[in-house]
This record gives structure tokens, C-alpha cells and sequence, in this order.
């Protein structure tokens, strides 16, 4: 089985992740949505609303399996897990430039291959700190997540600035 993750905070999940998690979804048997904390960031959401945003918004996709990193290195976890290859999507150079390194890393530390897939033009803006940024300020992002996440960040979530846990 060739099995690959697509790690990140997703805080929240959008749909430039959803995008890049499906075309993912058509390369491998199973995609795992491998949801990580670090703990140097502040996050509006928790760990376990993350897993279940992504949960809701992904289960219509065949394949797909979300469940959270844990601790330790990426590595590390795509070694005990069995993966082949790491997906991360590119908006532009500067994420190239961003995951170089950490590729070449963790090809190094355990063998596994990064695959980038670069983002279609339509989500080349979209981050996570943007939209919760438009949103804290009265802006729409409803054409940028999924309906599970809005629904959320229009109950209010979690507080903003959840300092990182897990």
C-alpha cells in the first residue's frame, strides 16, 4: 500500500488544504491528515476541534485517515507509521523555499520522499492566520472554508489565541 501524510496545524482546515489533500487522495492508497501542535504557536482552535473539522470535512473522500501527530519528529512518525511520502502543497517560492530544508531532513532521518504539489491559482492567498485574521475583523470567509469550520468560527470556537496543547 503506498501511503502518504499531509501534516499541518489546520487551524482551521481551508480549502486549499481540502484541494491538495484530494489531488494527494488520487496519488496514494491512503492519505493520512496528520494534525500537529507546536506548542510555539497560538491556536483559536483545539487540537481535538482541529481532528474533527477535518474529519467532517474530509469523509466523503475515499482513503483518507485523520488523526493527530503526536510528539516527536515527523520523521519519526512517518517511519511507525509506514509512509512513503509527505505531501505539502506550494503556494509559491517562499514555501518552496520554507520546506526545502525540512524535506531533504527528513528524507535524511528516515528515507521518506516529500511531494509538492503546487496549490491551484484560486487558493495561491489562502493561510489559516489570514482567514482567522479576516474573520476576527468582520470579513467573509465562507467561500474560502468548509462548511464545518464556518459553522464553528460563527459559534465562536475556542477562544482566540489558544495558546498550543494538545
Amino acid at each position: 500500500m503506498r501511503r502518504a501524510v499531509c501534516p499541518g496545524s489546520f487551524d482551521p482546515i481551508h480549502n486549499g488544504h481540502l484541494e491538495v489533500i484530494a489531488r494527494a487522495a488520487g496519488l496514494f492508497d491512503e492519505v493520512i491528515v496528520a494534525v500537529s501542535t507546536n506548542y510555539n504557536k497560538k491556536y483559536r482552535f483545539t487540537l481535538e476541534e482541529r481532528i474533527d473539522m477535518a474529519r467532517e470535512t474530509l469523509a466523503s473522500l475515499r482513503g483518507i485517515v485523520v488523526e493527530p501527530v503526536g510528539e516527536g519528529l515527523l520523521a519519526e512518525y512517518c517511519r511507525q507509521r509506514g509512509v512513503s511520502a509527505i505531501v505539502k502543497g506550494l503556494r509559491s517560492s517562499s514555501d518552496f523555499d520554507y520546506e526545502l530544508p525540512m524535506a531533504t531532513m527528513n528524507r535524511q532521518l528516515s528515507g521518506v520522499e516529500t511531494v509538492f504539489l503546487p496549490t491551484e491559482g484560486h487558493y495561491l492567498h489562502l493561510s489559516s492566520t489570514l482567514i482567522k485574521e479576516v474573520f476576527t475583523l468582520g470579513g467573509s470567509v465562507s467561500d474560502y472554508v468548509p462548511r464545518s469550520v464556518l459553522k464553528r468560527l460563527l459559534a465562536g470556537g475556542s477562544s482566540p489565541e489558544q495558546p498550543g496543547r494538545g
